[in-house]
Protein backbone atom coordinates (compact mmCIF):
# COMPACT_ATOMS: atom_id res chain seq x y z
CA UNK A 1 0.00 0.00 0.00
CA UNK A 2 0.94 3.46 -0.27
CA UNK A 3 -0.04 6.54 0.86
CA UNK A 4 -1.21 7.45 4.50
CA UNK A 5 -2.65 4.53 6.01
CA UNK A 6 -1.18 2.78 9.32
CA UNK A 7 1.14 -0.50 9.63
CA UNK A 8 0.45 -4.04 10.63
CA UNK A 9 1.01 -3.42 14.42
CA UNK A 10 -1.22 -0.02 14.60
CA UNK A 11 -1.33 3.03 16.92
CA UNK A 12 -3.46 1.89 20.05
CA UNK A 13 -6.58 3.64 20.92
CA UNK A 14 -4.25 6.16 23.54
CA UNK A 15 -5.45 9.44 23.73
CA UNK A 16 -3.18 12.12 22.24
CA UNK A 17 -0.68 9.51 20.60
CA UNK A 18 0.30 12.16 17.90
CA UNK A 19 0.30 14.64 19.64
CA UNK A 20 4.03 16.69 19.87
CA UNK A 21 5.86 16.40 22.78
CA UNK A 22 6.85 19.13 25.10
CA UNK A 23 9.91 20.44 24.09
CA UNK A 24 9.99 18.72 21.49
CA UNK A 25 12.11 22.12 20.10
CA UNK A 26 14.75 21.55 22.61
CA UNK A 27 17.28 19.27 21.32
CA UNK A 28 16.51 17.72 18.38
CA UNK A 29 18.05 14.95 15.78
CA UNK A 30 21.09 15.32 14.08
CA UNK A 31 21.72 18.56 11.70
CA UNK A 32 20.86 16.02 9.11
CA UNK A 33 17.45 16.10 10.05
CA UNK A 34 14.63 18.71 10.79
CA UNK A 35 11.51 18.61 12.14
CA UNK A 36 10.53 22.16 13.36
CA UNK A 37 10.84 25.90 12.18
CA UNK A 38 12.16 27.34 9.06
CA UNK A 39 13.94 25.28 7.27
CA UNK A 40 18.20 25.75 8.01
CA UNK A 41 19.25 28.34 4.93
CA UNK A 42 22.72 28.98 6.09
CA UNK A 43 25.61 26.91 4.85
CA UNK A 44 29.71 27.22 5.41
CA UNK A 45 29.03 29.34 1.94
CA UNK A 46 26.57 31.92 3.74
CA UNK A 47 23.20 32.29 3.70
CA UNK A 48 21.03 31.18 0.72
CA UNK A 49 18.22 32.17 -0.21
CA UNK A 50 16.45 28.85 -0.23
CA UNK A 51 18.34 25.68 0.62
CA UNK A 52 19.43 23.86 -2.71
CA UNK A 53 20.07 20.38 -3.90
CA UNK A 54 21.11 18.68 -6.68
CA UNK A 55 18.10 16.37 -6.03
CA UNK A 56 14.73 16.42 -3.77
CA UNK A 57 12.84 13.87 -3.42
CA UNK A 58 9.16 14.38 -2.14
CA UNK A 59 7.61 11.15 0.13
CA UNK A 60 9.49 9.50 2.86
CA UNK A 61 7.64 6.12 2.82
CA UNK A 62 9.47 2.99 1.91
CA UNK A 63 10.31 3.69 -1.99
CA UNK A 64 11.24 7.57 -0.78
CA UNK A 65 13.60 6.21 1.63
CA UNK A 66 14.92 3.78 -0.64
CA UNK A 67 15.60 6.10 -3.68
CA UNK A 68 17.05 8.63 -1.09
CA UNK A 69 19.31 5.97 0.30
CA UNK A 70 20.42 4.82 -3.47
CA UNK A 71 21.40 8.24 -4.30
CA UNK A 72 23.77 8.33 -1.27
CA UNK A 73 25.90 6.08 -2.61
CA UNK A 74 27.13 9.12 -4.25
CA UNK A 75 29.26 11.70 -2.48
CA UNK A 76 29.24 14.41 -4.76
CA UNK A 77 25.84 14.85 -4.88
CA UNK A 78 23.71 17.16 -2.34
CA UNK A 79 20.56 15.15 -2.14
CA UNK A 80 17.10 16.37 0.32
CA UNK A 81 14.13 13.45 1.73
CA UNK A 82 11.33 15.76 2.22
CA UNK A 83 8.54 14.45 3.82
CA UNK A 84 4.83 16.21 4.76
CA UNK A 85 4.41 14.32 7.94
CA UNK A 86 6.66 13.89 11.01
CA UNK A 87 8.22 10.50 10.41
CA UNK A 88 9.71 8.39 7.60
CA UNK A 89 7.25 5.69 6.77
CA UNK A 90 4.34 7.42 8.36
CA UNK A 91 1.98 6.71 5.14
CA UNK A 92 1.13 4.07 3.48
CA UNK A 93 4.15 2.16 4.43
CA UNK A 94 3.75 1.29 7.81
CA UNK A 95 -0.29 0.10 6.55
CA UNK A 96 0.97 -3.17 3.95
CA UNK A 97 0.15 -6.62 4.93
CA UNK A 98 4.13 -6.65 5.48
CA UNK A 99 4.74 -9.26 2.55
CA UNK A 100 7.93 -10.18 0.99
CA UNK A 101 6.52 -10.96 -2.93
CA UNK A 102 7.84 -12.95 -5.41
CA UNK A 103 5.87 -11.76 -8.01
CA UNK A 104 4.56 -14.28 -9.23
CA UNK A 105 1.33 -13.15 -9.75
CA UNK A 106 2.01 -9.74 -11.30
CA UNK A 107 1.47 -8.91 -15.38
CA UNK A 108 3.87 -10.89 -16.76
CA UNK A 109 6.34 -8.32 -18.93
CA UNK A 110 5.28 -4.91 -17.16
CA UNK A 111 7.63 -3.02 -15.24
CA UNK A 112 6.51 -4.01 -11.81
CA UNK A 113 6.42 -7.48 -12.82
CA UNK A 114 10.50 -7.29 -13.28
CA UNK A 115 11.38 -4.65 -10.27
CA UNK A 116 9.62 -6.80 -7.77
CA UNK A 117 11.60 -10.12 -8.96
CA UNK A 118 14.80 -7.65 -8.87
CA UNK A 119 13.73 -6.27 -5.84
CA UNK A 120 13.05 -9.10 -3.65
CA UNK A 121 16.58 -10.54 -4.59
CA UNK A 122 18.14 -7.34 -3.44
CA UNK A 123 15.96 -6.83 -0.58
CA UNK A 124 16.38 -10.53 0.80
CA UNK A 125 19.92 -9.90 1.09
CA UNK A 126 19.28 -6.28 2.32
CA UNK A 127 17.40 -8.18 5.15
CA UNK A 128 20.29 -10.67 5.78
CA UNK A 129 22.82 -7.51 6.32
CA UNK A 130 20.97 -5.24 8.35
CA UNK A 131 18.76 -7.25 11.11
CA UNK A 132 15.40 -7.00 9.19
CA UNK A 133 13.21 -9.85 10.47
CA UNK A 134 12.08 -12.12 7.08
CA UNK A 135 9.84 -15.18 7.65
CA UNK A 136 10.21 -17.87 4.93
CA UNK A 137 6.76 -19.27 5.52
CA UNK A 138 5.78 -19.84 1.92
CA UNK A 139 1.93 -19.33 0.37
CA UNK A 140 -1.20 -21.18 -0.29
CA UNK A 141 -3.77 -19.67 -3.10
CA UNK A 142 -6.14 -21.78 -1.99
CA UNK A 143 -9.32 -22.90 -4.19
CA UNK A 144 -12.82 -22.70 -2.64
CA UNK A 145 -14.94 -23.95 -5.66
CA UNK A 146 -14.36 -25.47 -9.11
CA UNK A 147 -14.05 -22.26 -11.32
CA UNK A 148 -10.88 -21.26 -8.65
CA UNK A 149 -9.70 -24.77 -8.89
CA UNK A 150 -9.83 -24.40 -12.57
CA UNK A 151 -7.66 -21.11 -12.71
CA UNK A 152 -5.26 -22.69 -10.68
CA UNK A 153 -3.02 -23.95 -13.72
CA UNK A 154 -3.02 -20.64 -15.56
CA UNK A 155 -2.17 -18.77 -12.53
CA UNK A 156 0.91 -21.36 -12.44
CA UNK A 157 2.11 -20.52 -16.02
CA UNK A 158 1.58 -16.56 -15.25
CA UNK A 159 3.84 -17.26 -11.93
CA UNK A 160 6.72 -19.12 -14.54
CA UNK A 161 6.14 -16.37 -16.92
CA UNK A 162 7.60 -14.26 -14.05
CA UNK A 163 10.17 -16.36 -13.19
CA UNK A 164 8.97 -17.91 -10.37
CA UNK A 165 9.27 -21.84 -11.48
CA UNK A 166 8.83 -23.46 -7.91
CA UNK A 167 4.78 -22.93 -8.09
CA UNK A 168 3.44 -26.38 -7.49
CA UNK A 169 -0.62 -27.49 -7.37
CA UNK A 170 -1.89 -29.27 -4.30
CA UNK A 171 -4.77 -31.50 -4.35
CA UNK A 172 -7.06 -31.67 -0.70
CA UNK A 173 -5.22 -34.30 1.13
CA UNK A 174 -1.93 -31.84 0.87
CA UNK A 175 -3.57 -28.79 1.49
CA UNK A 176 -4.94 -29.78 4.58
CA UNK A 177 -1.75 -31.42 6.11
CA UNK A 178 -0.36 -27.90 5.47
CA UNK A 179 -3.10 -26.62 6.68
CA UNK A 180 -4.86 -28.15 9.39
CA UNK A 181 -6.76 -25.64 10.68
CA UNK A 182 -8.05 -24.48 7.36
CA UNK A 183 -11.81 -24.15 6.91
CA UNK A 184 -13.65 -26.91 5.28
CA UNK A 185 -14.46 -27.29 1.60
CA UNK A 186 -10.84 -26.08 0.42
CA UNK A 187 -10.78 -27.93 -3.27
CA UNK A 188 -7.03 -27.76 -4.06
CA UNK A 189 -4.04 -24.63 -3.70
CA UNK A 190 -1.13 -23.48 -5.63
CA UNK A 191 2.33 -23.36 -3.61
CA UNK A 192 4.77 -21.13 -3.66
CA UNK A 193 6.73 -21.53 -1.60
CA UNK A 194 9.43 -18.38 -2.22
CA UNK A 195 6.30 -16.19 -0.72
CA UNK A 196 7.71 -14.24 3.04
CA UNK A 197 6.66 -11.92 5.88
CA UNK A 198 9.54 -9.14 6.78
CA UNK A 199 9.22 -5.94 9.02
CA UNK A 200 8.14 -3.00 6.63
CA UNK A 201 8.83 -0.75 9.55
CA UNK A 202 12.38 -1.81 9.96
CA UNK A 203 13.22 -1.88 6.29
CA UNK A 204 12.20 2.12 5.84
CA UNK A 205 13.83 3.12 8.83
CA UNK A 206 16.80 1.13 7.96
CA UNK A 207 17.12 2.85 4.46
CA UNK A 208 16.35 6.49 5.91
CA UNK A 209 19.30 6.04 8.62
CA UNK A 210 21.65 5.05 5.92
CA UNK A 211 20.70 7.74 3.55
CA UNK A 212 21.12 10.40 6.87
CA UNK A 213 24.55 8.59 8.28
CA UNK A 214 25.39 9.42 4.31
CA UNK A 215 24.44 12.85 4.01
CA UNK A 216 21.04 12.97 2.86
CA UNK A 217 19.12 15.99 4.85
CA UNK A 218 15.82 14.62 5.69
CA UNK A 219 13.27 17.52 6.25
CA UNK A 220 9.76 16.39 8.31
CA UNK A 221 6.88 17.89 9.03
CA UNK A 222 7.95 20.19 5.56
CA UNK A 223 4.68 19.56 3.10
CA UNK A 224 5.01 20.57 -0.20
CA UNK A 225 2.77 23.18 -1.93
CA UNK A 226 3.29 24.73 -5.24
CA UNK A 227 6.32 24.27 -7.24
CA UNK A 228 7.95 26.57 -9.93
CA UNK A 229 10.95 27.39 -11.95
CA UNK A 230 14.48 29.32 -12.35
CA UNK A 231 17.02 29.41 -14.61
CA UNK A 232 18.43 26.82 -11.31
CA UNK A 233 15.53 24.53 -11.36
CA UNK A 234 12.51 23.69 -9.13
CA UNK A 235 11.24 26.04 -6.51
CA UNK A 236 9.49 23.98 -3.81
CA UNK A 237 7.34 25.92 -1.43
CA UNK A 238 6.67 24.31 1.89
CA UNK A 239 5.14 24.72 4.68
CA UNK A 240 8.57 25.37 6.42
CA UNK A 241 10.25 27.69 3.63
CA UNK A 242 12.02 27.14 -0.15
CA UNK A 243 13.58 24.83 -1.87
CA UNK A 244 16.00 24.57 -4.16
CA UNK A 245 16.18 21.58 -6.69
CA UNK A 246 18.30 20.75 -10.07
CA UNK A 247 16.13 17.52 -10.24
CA UNK A 248 13.24 16.57 -8.74
CA UNK A 249 11.73 12.91 -7.76
CA UNK A 250 8.00 12.50 -7.03
CA UNK A 251 7.60 9.75 -4.67
CA UNK A 252 5.02 11.68 -2.77
CA UNK A 253 2.46 7.89 -2.76
CA UNK A 254 -1.06 9.07 -2.58
CA UNK A 255 -0.48 12.56 -3.61
CA UNK A 256 1.81 12.00 -6.38
CA UNK A 257 -0.74 12.82 -8.86
CA UNK A 258 -1.66 16.01 -7.65
CA UNK A 259 2.52 17.27 -7.40
CA UNK A 260 2.79 15.78 -10.74
CA UNK A 261 -0.16 18.53 -11.81
CA UNK A 262 1.81 21.01 -9.94
CA UNK A 263 4.60 20.36 -12.11
CA UNK A 264 2.29 20.78 -15.57
CA UNK A 265 1.74 16.94 -15.84
CA UNK A 266 -1.56 15.11 -15.93
CA UNK A 267 -0.50 11.82 -16.34
CA UNK A 268 -3.00 9.88 -14.14
CA UNK A 269 -5.19 10.34 -11.34
CA UNK A 270 -4.82 8.22 -7.84
CA UNK A 271 -7.94 6.54 -6.65
CA UNK A 272 -7.45 5.76 -3.08
CA UNK A 273 -8.21 2.30 -2.34
CA UNK A 274 -8.75 1.44 1.14
CA UNK A 275 -7.99 -2.11 3.05
CA UNK A 276 -9.07 -2.66 6.56
CA UNK A 277 -7.53 -5.16 8.57
CA UNK A 278 -7.90 -7.10 11.60
CA UNK A 279 -4.83 -7.88 13.82
CA UNK A 280 -4.96 -11.27 16.00
CA UNK A 281 -2.94 -11.47 19.27
CA UNK A 282 -0.19 -13.86 19.38
CA UNK A 283 -1.72 -16.31 20.88
CA UNK A 284 -3.47 -17.50 17.01
CA UNK A 285 -0.49 -17.91 15.86
CA UNK A 286 0.32 -21.85 15.55
CA UNK A 287 -3.25 -22.00 13.94
CA UNK A 288 -1.37 -20.48 10.32
CA UNK A 289 1.95 -21.88 8.95
CA UNK A 290 1.45 -20.08 5.61
CA UNK A 291 0.30 -17.16 3.83
CA UNK A 292 -3.29 -17.79 2.86
CA UNK A 293 -4.05 -16.14 -0.58
CA UNK A 294 -7.47 -15.91 -2.36
CA UNK A 295 -7.02 -16.43 -6.19
CA UNK A 296 -6.96 -13.00 -6.98
CA UNK A 297 -9.99 -10.39 -8.72
CA UNK A 298 -9.60 -7.60 -10.41
CA UNK A 299 -9.74 -5.05 -7.67
CA UNK A 300 -7.00 -7.30 -5.74
CA UNK A 301 -5.41 -10.27 -4.16
CA UNK A 302 -8.56 -10.18 -1.53
CA UNK A 303 -8.54 -11.04 1.45
CA UNK A 304 -5.80 -13.22 3.05
CA UNK A 305 -4.84 -14.62 6.60
CA UNK A 306 -1.15 -14.03 7.16
CA UNK A 307 1.63 -14.25 9.71
CA UNK A 308 3.74 -11.48 10.65
CA UNK A 309 7.37 -11.52 11.79
CA UNK A 310 5.39 -9.71 15.39
CA UNK A 311 4.03 -13.16 16.19
CA UNK A 312 0.40 -11.90 15.28
CA UNK A 313 -2.31 -12.72 12.28
CA UNK A 314 -3.31 -10.56 10.18
CA UNK A 315 -6.96 -10.78 8.73
CA UNK A 316 -7.86 -8.41 5.30
CA UNK A 317 -7.31 -6.00 3.12
CA UNK A 318 -10.84 -4.99 2.26
CA UNK A 319 -10.54 -3.09 -1.09
CA UNK A 320 -12.95 0.23 -0.86
CA UNK A 321 -11.95 2.61 -3.58
CA UNK A 322 -12.94 6.21 -1.82
CA UNK A 323 -12.67 9.95 -2.80
CA UNK A 324 -11.03 11.38 0.37
CA UNK A 325 -7.23 10.31 0.63
CA UNK A 326 -6.70 10.78 4.37
CA UNK A 327 -9.55 8.35 4.74
CA UNK A 328 -7.82 5.60 6.78
CA UNK A 329 -10.85 5.07 9.73
CA UNK A 330 -12.49 1.52 9.78
CA UNK A 331 -15.99 0.73 9.56
CA UNK A 332 -18.17 -1.57 11.16
CA UNK A 333 -19.29 -2.78 7.46
CA UNK A 334 -15.43 -3.54 7.01
CA UNK A 335 -14.92 -5.50 10.04
CA UNK A 336 -18.08 -7.56 9.36
CA UNK A 337 -16.88 -8.28 6.06
CA UNK A 338 -13.53 -9.45 7.32
CA UNK A 339 -14.97 -11.77 9.63
CA UNK A 340 -17.08 -13.53 7.52
CA UNK A 341 -14.08 -13.91 4.89
CA UNK A 342 -11.84 -15.23 7.97
CA UNK A 343 -14.63 -17.19 9.36
CA UNK A 344 -14.68 -19.46 5.98
CA UNK A 345 -10.73 -19.81 5.41
CA UNK A 346 -9.56 -20.31 8.91
CA UNK A 347 -12.73 -20.77 11.87
CA UNK A 348 -10.43 -20.97 14.44
CA UNK A 349 -9.00 -17.09 14.07
CA UNK A 350 -12.89 -15.76 14.92
CA UNK A 351 -12.27 -17.06 18.70
CA UNK A 352 -9.39 -15.18 19.16
CA UNK A 353 -8.60 -11.95 20.54
CA UNK A 354 -8.56 -8.97 17.83
CA UNK A 355 -5.37 -6.91 19.34
CA UNK A 356 -5.63 -3.73 16.81
CA UNK A 357 -7.82 -2.67 14.15
CA UNK A 358 -6.28 -0.40 11.06
CA UNK A 359 -7.01 0.89 7.54
CA UNK A 360 -4.57 1.62 4.55
CA UNK A 361 -4.96 3.14 1.17
CA UNK A 362 -3.25 1.90 -1.77
CA UNK A 363 -2.76 4.67 -4.86
CA UNK A 364 -5.12 2.53 -7.50
CA UNK A 365 -4.16 4.18 -10.74
CA UNK A 366 -6.56 2.36 -13.07
CA UNK A 367 -3.56 0.20 -14.44
CA UNK A 368 -2.12 -2.66 -13.57
CA UNK A 369 1.71 -1.45 -13.41
CA UNK A 370 3.55 1.55 -11.67
CA UNK A 371 3.85 4.39 -13.33
CA UNK A 372 7.13 5.54 -13.34
CA UNK A 373 8.65 8.14 -15.71
CA UNK A 374 10.96 10.52 -16.48
CA UNK A 375 10.37 13.91 -18.10
CA UNK A 376 13.97 15.27 -19.44
CA UNK A 377 13.20 18.29 -20.35
CA UNK A 378 11.96 19.51 -16.36
CA UNK A 379 14.38 17.29 -14.65
CA UNK A 380 11.64 15.31 -12.80
CA UNK A 381 10.72 11.83 -12.63
CA UNK A 382 7.58 10.60 -11.18
CA UNK A 383 7.26 7.30 -9.50
CA UNK A 384 3.41 7.18 -8.47
CA UNK A 385 1.17 4.07 -8.55
CA UNK A 386 3.24 2.15 -6.27
CA UNK A 387 1.05 -0.49 -4.63
CA UNK A 388 1.37 -3.29 -2.37
CA UNK A 389 4.29 -4.66 -3.90
CA UNK A 390 6.18 -1.58 -3.51
CA UNK A 391 8.04 -2.79 -0.12
CA UNK A 392 9.32 -5.80 -2.24
CA UNK A 393 9.95 -3.54 -5.04
CA UNK A 394 11.87 -0.80 -3.34
CA UNK A 395 15.56 -1.20 -3.70
CA UNK A 396 15.02 -1.88 -7.48
CA UNK A 397 12.86 0.66 -8.21
CA UNK A 398 15.15 3.47 -6.33
CA UNK A 399 17.85 1.82 -8.97
CA UNK A 400 15.35 2.17 -11.92
CA UNK A 401 14.68 5.80 -10.97
CA UNK A 402 18.40 6.50 -10.23
CA UNK A 403 19.38 5.31 -14.01
CA UNK A 404 16.55 7.46 -15.21
CA UNK A 405 17.83 10.73 -13.68
CA UNK A 406 21.21 9.94 -15.36
CA UNK A 407 19.70 9.41 -18.06
CA UNK A 408 17.58 13.41 -17.67
CA UNK A 409 21.64 14.90 -17.48
CA UNK A 410 22.42 14.25 -13.62
CA UNK A 411 25.90 14.15 -13.44
CA UNK A 412 25.94 11.25 -10.58
CA UNK A 413 29.52 11.33 -9.81
CA UNK A 414 31.90 8.46 -8.03
CA UNK A 415 29.53 5.99 -6.50
CA UNK A 416 30.83 4.14 -3.07
CA UNK A 417 29.38 1.75 -0.86
CA UNK A 418 27.65 3.04 2.24
CA UNK A 419 28.43 2.09 5.77
CA UNK A 420 26.22 -0.98 6.41
CA UNK A 421 23.26 -0.41 9.27
CA UNK A 422 22.33 -3.26 11.79
CA UNK A 423 18.54 -2.70 12.59
CA UNK A 424 16.88 -3.64 16.40
CA UNK A 425 15.50 -7.30 15.79
CA UNK A 426 11.76 -6.46 16.23
CA UNK A 427 10.74 -10.08 14.87
CA UNK A 428 9.52 -12.97 17.29
CA UNK A 429 12.26 -15.56 15.70
CA UNK A 430 14.82 -15.24 17.33
CA UNK A 431 15.74 -14.50 21.14
CA UNK A 432 14.39 -10.77 21.87
CA UNK A 433 17.25 -8.57 24.33
CA UNK A 434 15.47 -9.01 27.16
CA UNK A 435 16.24 -13.04 26.64
CA UNK A 436 19.61 -12.85 26.09
CA UNK A 437 22.17 -13.06 28.93
CA UNK A 438 25.20 -11.51 27.67
CA UNK A 439 23.44 -8.40 26.81
CA UNK A 440 21.44 -7.91 29.95
CA UNK A 441 25.04 -9.36 31.66
CA UNK A 442 26.57 -6.00 30.03
CA UNK A 443 23.65 -3.22 30.76
CA UNK A 444 20.81 -4.53 32.75
CA UNK A 445 18.70 -2.25 30.83
CA UNK A 446 17.80 -4.60 28.59
CA UNK A 447 16.85 -6.83 31.42
CA UNK A 448 14.27 -4.06 32.44
CA UNK A 449 10.88 -4.36 30.70
CA UNK A 450 8.88 -1.14 30.14
CA UNK A 451 6.43 -3.17 27.59
CA UNK A 452 5.68 -6.52 29.06
CA UNK A 453 2.42 -7.07 26.74
CA UNK A 454 5.46 -6.84 23.54
CA UNK A 455 8.96 -7.46 25.82
CA UNK A 456 10.45 -3.85 25.06
CA UNK A 457 13.51 -3.36 27.84
CA UNK A 458 14.52 0.10 28.71
CA UNK A 459 17.22 -0.65 26.80
CA UNK A 460 15.85 -1.00 23.28
CA UNK A 461 13.94 2.10 24.08
CA UNK A 462 16.69 4.04 24.87
CA UNK A 463 18.36 2.85 21.57
CA UNK A 464 15.72 4.21 19.31
CA UNK A 465 15.85 7.85 21.34
CA UNK A 466 19.19 8.08 20.78
CA UNK A 467 19.30 6.85 17.05
CA UNK A 468 20.01 9.21 13.85
CA UNK A 469 15.62 9.42 13.58
CA UNK A 470 14.78 9.62 16.85
CA UNK A 471 11.06 8.56 17.24
CA UNK A 472 9.06 11.95 18.16
CA UNK A 473 5.84 10.31 19.35
CA UNK A 474 4.87 7.12 20.43
CA UNK A 475 3.20 5.96 17.41
CA UNK A 476 6.87 6.63 15.99
CA UNK A 477 8.66 4.46 19.33
CA UNK A 478 5.96 1.63 18.55
CA UNK A 479 7.25 1.43 15.29
CA UNK A 480 11.44 1.49 16.20
CA UNK A 481 10.78 -0.66 19.43
CA UNK A 482 6.93 -2.39 19.32
CA UNK A 483 6.26 -0.70 22.78
CA UNK A 484 2.94 -0.20 23.03
CA UNK A 485 1.96 -2.22 20.42
CA UNK A 486 0.14 -5.77 22.15
CA UNK A 487 -2.96 -6.61 23.43
CA UNK A 488 -2.63 -3.72 25.84
CA UNK A 489 -1.88 -1.09 23.44
CA UNK A 490 0.02 0.77 25.37
CA UNK A 491 -2.56 1.05 28.20
CA UNK A 492 -0.04 -0.41 30.93
CA UNK A 493 3.08 1.03 29.51
CA UNK A 494 1.29 4.24 28.30
CA UNK A 495 2.67 6.97 31.01
CA UNK A 496 6.27 5.53 31.19
CA UNK A 497 6.63 5.28 27.25
CA UNK A 498 5.57 8.79 27.22
CA UNK A 499 7.83 10.01 30.08
CA UNK A 500 10.94 8.79 28.36
CA UNK A 501 10.09 10.81 24.85
CA UNK A 502 9.86 13.41 27.00
CA UNK A 503 12.98 13.69 28.91
CA UNK A 504 15.06 12.42 25.72
CA UNK A 505 13.22 15.82 23.99
CA UNK A 506 14.23 17.99 27.27
CA UNK A 507 17.59 16.80 26.84
CA UNK A 508 17.63 14.24 29.64
CA UNK A 509 18.98 10.42 29.93
CA UNK A 510 16.38 8.01 29.42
Amino acid sequence: MTGTGHGPRPAGPVRGDREPLPGAAAEGPPPTVSAEGPLPTVTAEGPLPGRSYDVVVVGAGVVGCAIARELARHPRLRVALVEAQDDVGQGTSKANTAILHTGFDAVPGTLEARLVREGRARLAAYAAESGIPVEHVGALLVAWDEEQLAALPRLAEKAALNSCTDARRLDRDELYAREPRLGPGALGALHIPGESVICPWTTTLAYATQAVRAGVELHLNTAVGQVGRDEEGHLLHTSRGTLRARHLVNAAGLDADTLDRRLGRDDFTVTPRRGQLLVFDTFARPLVRHILLPVPTALGKGVLVAPTVHGNVLLGPTAEDLDDKRDTGSTAEGIALLREKGRRILPDLLDEEVTAVYAGLRAATGREDYRIAAHPERSYVTVGGIRSTGLTASLAIAAHVTGLLAASGLDLGPERDLDPVRMPHLGDALPRPHQRADLVAADPAYGTLVCHCERVSLGEIRDALAGPLPPRTRDALRRRTRAGAGRCQGFYCGAAVRELLERRWKGERA
